[in-house]
């Protein structure tokens, strides 16, 4: 078997920051719930955290008093403020675009996101994809979340990959990368969620592409190429 007659690789999709632009108000709900609950944490902070599961996010950033003592509040609140602001997310330019390119070359599409599962619903309302998608990974599921390798291992089997198989991730993450990379698949990163290339690189990274349009335009010189 050649390289023309391999089965393309499975990708495993995120969904904040790589096909919808939601990154920023995360970080605003989570600021403002910490405030709430009378913890400042840098807005910066914050954002470096985005992308890992809301069950890692409070201790990771706060500390693990600050999970113990309010941690189920701030997610809560987190909930409550993003909500509020679903009105201004929208999707990714090119997003729909390069899933529905992919899909057209034979790969096997599923997404992995540590949001949780109605949450997922609601943003994948917002681009039109889900119809390419074998299955759906969330952080409802049983599974640690990133930068855990669980979420990637559960979506690549649940989109009929072989432990071990062929796969590609594509995230805007560092979490991304290091969930990816734990997992023992390479991850292609996007820049369309505020982290620069360079630390894109950093943390593992094969190529790092400005958004998914910039990826879908340089597809055939990518790491997930036709041929």
């Amino acid at each position: 078997m050649n390289a023309e007659t391999l089965p393309r690789p499975v990708v495993v999709l995120d969904l904040d920051g790589t096909l919808v632009d939601s990154v920023y108000q995360h970080v605003v709900a989570w600021h403002a719930a910490f405030h709430d609950v009378g913890l400042h944490v840098s807005a910066v902070r914050v954002h470096e955290a985005i992308g890992m599961g809301g069950d890692r996010l409070v201790a990771h950033v706060a500390g693990d008093p600050a999970e113990s003592a309010v941690g189920e509040d701030v997610r809560k609140l987190h909930d409550e403020y993003f909500r509020s602001q679903l009105r201004t997310v929208c999707a990714l330019d090119g997003a729909a675009d390069l899933v529905e390119a992919l899909a057209g070359q034979g790969h096997r599409l599923v997404l992995a996101s540590s949001s949780e599962s109605d949450l997922v619903d609601d943003l994948l309302e917002l681009v039109d994809v889900r119809r390419h998608l074998t299955a759906v990974v969330t952080g409802s599921d049983d599974a640690a979340t990133k930068p855990a390798p669980d979420m990637v291992r559960l979506a690549i089997e649940r989109a009929g990959g072989e432990p071990g198989g062929r796969a590609v991730v594509v995230g805007d993450a560092v979490w991304d990368v290091l969930s990816a990379e734990a997992a023992g698949v390479p991850c292609v990163g996007l820049r369309s969620g505020g982290v620069s290339a360079e630390r894109l690189t950093s943390a593992g990274a094969g190529a790092v592409y400005d958004g998914p349009r910039d990826l879908l335009d340089r597809l055939e010189d990518s790491p997930l190429r036709s041929h």
